[in-house]
């Protein structure tokens, strides 16, 4: 360190990584290898229930009911599981109840990334209950959630800090997706764009290493395939690309009017006049009913998702899959029961585009559709609109499948399903219910547009210094003379080497002292400085830090040299240049509506 440094209190550097941040990537790798044999494990845990109540046969092996032959049991298994998921959160928490992902979230934002370890247990274990007793749901929330769980609370038996944690926590949500459906890279920009709300190296590093290792995991265990096995996906026409746009955002109408309809239900249930443990027992009512008609609504839908998507399942029968599937999944997780959103989204998404895609063929089969990439671009649309995870919703279509040519169906098709869910709705599904809790959840990101701006390009430069030696008597005759100029309210002090030892205000100067004491006498403590090549983003945070509102300008070469002062005013004055760009783009957009009004007038 600069000999000169030691007497002034300079911004921090922060290293982009650093040894801790190592040390938590080696963390991050033994979480995500357990999250994988986590998932694995609760997956088998479904099986196994599974086949206890709707085949009587002791197995882990992933059935699926409708393969079951048990009659109108059929009504009364999923109400038998719902009441003991009633139980488990009335005694044991609550915390699992609902989506699993939206939970996630609120801990990060406001509960410094603390899940009691007690849901790492009871969440898998009622999510395994749910479903495995019929629950339309897919056991990909559930994993997420213990991931993150298991992330959480790894990071609270270690010192490390809150931010550390979240990177802990996000690093076994990751896990946990990636070694669920095989998908790493969608489950680090989930990650990212759901979790973590930032993107810097000491955080998705981590990430994307324990969902690395998940995915390892799952090779070894389940193989290296694909989770959906689809025919070859031929290279689409020019009109084809464009009907998989307009589709997506047909699929985005569905994706608001879906999360609008689980949050109406919700509110529904929250009308009841019964205690809020007996929600699920009423809506796993619907689930026993529907299933006795449809036997695949029931349970894990990955299967049907495969056959939706290779063409399977086509015409009537899809569209009745698909209306039932919405119902029994809403209806059932909007009465509080344990269970995710992602897999009946893909199934309510994937049969709608494969049925859209099938009529547009039908009608036009010049576009050139293929059934099969809409049912995809559906699938992955649906997700794109309803969670706002658009680049995780593309990726994790073709990790899914590993068809290159669909890429830019999907890419399309996602970024308007979006562009309308963000139209018609604000928040997602992931995040209406804490905006209704009062919790602001913006999943927007934009580089810090102080960390664009320079201190030297801010600054006032040559300020007023004081020197030491000056009577105090001398320094407020000056300041009470208005011709002065004296507009500062801090001041540098310097030596007789112009060399900076200090910085008073106004109300230093102004104190009890005497008139024959000299300036150097009411200096309360050593500088705080900033170089000039910092950004304001440092020296503001270097402001919260000391504790003032001005700081003083140097430059790295002559520390104590004062070139310039900043203070909080200036970080304001800062924003202007961005304020006076977007009232620019404004006019520019209120020009061209005008004119566009204008020609329509003339035309009538």
């Amino acid at each position: 360190m600069d000999p000169a440094l030691a007497s002034v209190a300079v911004p921090r550097e922060e290293p982009q990584v650093s040894a801790r941040h190592i040390r938590l990537a080696g963390i991050a790798i033994l979480i995500g290898i357990a999250g994988g044999f986590v998932a694995e494990l609760l997956l088998r845990l479904i099986g196994l229930i599974t086949s206890l109540v709707f085949f009587h046969t002791f197995s882990t092996e992933l059935r699926a009911p409708a393969d079951a032959d048990i009659g109108l049991w059929v009504v009364l298994v999923p109400v038998l599981g719902a009441i003991v998921i009633g139980v488990m959160a009335r005694y044991g928490s609550a915390a699992i109840r609902g989506h699993g992902i939206p939970e996630v979230m609120e801990k990060v934002l406001y509960g410094e990334s603390r899940i009691p370890k007690r849901v790492m247990f009871l969440k898998p274990l009622s999510a395994a209950i749910a479903i495995g007793t019929g629950g339309p749901f897919g056991a990909e929330g559930p994993i997420i959630a213990t991931g993150g769980a298991l992330g959480s609370t790894v990071g609270q038996a270690l010192r490390i800090t809150a931010e550390e944690r979240k990177t802990l926590l996000a690093a076994g949500a990751a896990a946990g997706m990636a070694a669920t459906f095989g998908s790493p890279v969608s489950a680090v920009l989930l990650a990212i764009e759901l979790l973590l709300f930032e993107y810097r190296a000491r955080s998705m590093i981590p990430v994307a290493l324990a969902a690395a290792a998940a995915t390892s995991v799952r090779m070894i265990l389940v193989g290296p395939d694909p989770v959906f096995m689809i025919p070859p996906i031929a290279q689409p026409s020019g009109a084809a690309l464009a009907s998989y746009v307009v589709l997506g955002g047909l699929i985005g109408l569905a994706a608001a009017a879906v999360t609008r309809a689980i949050y109406t239900i919700e509110d529904a249930f929250e009308r009841l006049p019964i205690h809020w443990m007996w929600w699920p027992a009423l809506g796993a009512v619907v689930v026993g009913i529907i299933g006795y008609i449809e036997p695949r609504t029931l349970s894990v839908g990955y299967v049907w998702i495969e056959q939706i998507l290779s063409g399977d399942i086509v015409g009537m029968t899809l569209l009745l899959f698909v209306v039932l599937k919405f119902i029994s999944w809403s209806i059932y997780l909007g009465s509080g029961t344990s269970g995710g959103t992602l897999a009946p989204l893909f199934i309510i998404g994937g049969g709608l585009g494969a049925a859209l895609g099938s009529a547009a063929d039908a009608l036009w089969p010049g576009l050139g559709m293929d059934a099969s990439v809409a049912g995809l671009v559906g699938m992955a649309a649906i997700f794109a609109g309803a969670s706002h995870a658009l680049l995780a919703s593309v990726v994790f279509a073709f990790e899914t499948t590993r068809q290159p040519l669909g890429l830019l169906p999907l890419l399309g098709g996602c970024s308007a399903a979006y562009l309308v869910m963000l139209t018609l709705m604000r928040n997602s599904i992931m995040t209406e219910k804490l905006a209704r809790r009062g919790t602001a959840v913006r999943t927007e990101y934009a580089v810090d547009f102080l960390s664009q701006i320079l201190v030297r390009d801010a600054m006032t430069p040559d300020p007023v210094a004081l020197h030491a030696d000056e009577w105090l008597g001398t320094v407020r005759s000056w300041l009470a003379d208005p011709s002065g100029g004296a507009t500062h309210q801090g001041f540098p002090v310097v030596d007789t080497n112009d060399a900076l030892i200090g910085v008073v205000t106004r109300r230093d100067l102004l104190g009890k002292e005497r008139d024959d004491v000299a300036v150097r006498k009411v200096i309360r403590r050593g500088p705080a400085v900033v170089f000039d090549d910092n950004t304001l983003r440092e020296a503001a945070d270097h402001m919260v830090r000391e504790g003032v509102g001005r700081l003083v300008v140097v430059r790295r070469e002559d520390p104590l040299r004062v070139i310039g002062i900043i203070t909080r005013s200036d970080l304001l004055t800062a924003h202007a240049r961005r304020l006076r760009a977007r009232e620019e783009a404004e006019r520019v957009i209120a020009r061209a509506t005008r004119r566009r009004a204008d020609a329509v007038d003339q035309s009538a």
